[in-house]
């Protein structure tokens, strides 16, 4: 099926200044986006897409009535919603502030000013998950693959599994931690294991370590998804032996190009 350009995309766009949001607009506009809606508060916002849904929502992180984060929420926890992508643009930096919106899966998270080829991608990235490249694959025989997907967040496990049925892995399981993980792992065989860093009772580093050191299954590929930014924590984990590490924000093209080195 012969992807959309970025240039049909439906945007709602909910930013509460009304110069950011010229701003965000005429951006959009450059790119030939012009679908676009703009509001100033999260509920008018939520109400609007719930009678006509967008292919993408971007928003700032304050808003009068609620946070970018309550709003992201509120999409996911609607079953018509959850699947609609998310981008923020803000210039909030703090890891605690940022963390509950990267779990909830994003397309991106963007910094004030931000630059127009960060948007472009973003807006690629949005157009991948709603229509996946179903050739980039085509070497490997998605439908056989057996991945188990770890992470302590709800969201996030439901966000990732999404992306790799997009991709067209069929077979997906979940855990919700380490610990799980490895009591499935010692009970079924996966060709694949995708597992968050930060988790309770059997972080990421541990589950790989488990695998690597005790585990009958110890060449399993091991894909780190995190929003970790601690150099030395990473390092760690690397020399763990985990197979690669990707960011959150979950990005299919990113996914995509590990999938390829990993599973070749």
């Amino acid at each position: 099926m012969e992807k959309i350009p970025i240039s049909d995309l439906a945007i709602t766009v909910v930013e509460p200044s009304a110069m950011q949001g010229r701003i965000i607009h005429q951006r959009l506009q450059d790119l030939d986006v012009s679908k676009v809606e703009l509001f100033h508060d999260g509920q008018t916002a939520l109400d609007n897409i719930k009678q006509s849904i967008p292919d993408l929502v971007i928003s700032s992180m304050y808003l009068p009535d609620m946070t970018g984060t309550d709003l992201v929420l509120g999409l996911r926890a609607d079953p018509a919603l959850e699947a609609v992508p998310y981008m923020l643009i803000s210039s909030e930096t703090s890891w605690a502030s940022l963390d509950p919106i990267r779990q909830a899966g994003v397309v991106a998270i963007l910094p004030k000013p931000f630059a127009a080829e960060d948007l472009k991608r973003a807006l690629y990235s949005t157009v991948d998950l709603i229509m996946p490249d179903e050739q980039a694959l085509a070497d490997i025989q998605l439908d056989e693959l057996k991945v188990l997907v770890v992470d302590d967040s709800s969201l996030a496990r439901k966000h990732i599994s999404r992306v790799l049925t997009n991709l067209g892995i069929a077979q997906i399981e979940t855990a919700k931690n380490g610990r799980e993980a490895v009591a499935m792992i010692e009970a079924n065989y996966y060709d694949l294991v995708v597992t968050d860093y930060n988790m309770p009772e059997m972080d990421g580093e541990a589950l790989t370590r488990y695998i690597r050191e005790n585990s009958s299954q110890n060449a399993i590929p091991i894909l780190m998804v995190t929003s970790e930014a601690n150099d030395s924590r990473l390092s760690a984990v690397q020399q763990a032996g985990v197979s690669g590490i990707c960011d959150k924000p979950f990005e299919p093209d990113a996914v995509r190009q590990m999938l390829q080195n990993l599973m070749s």
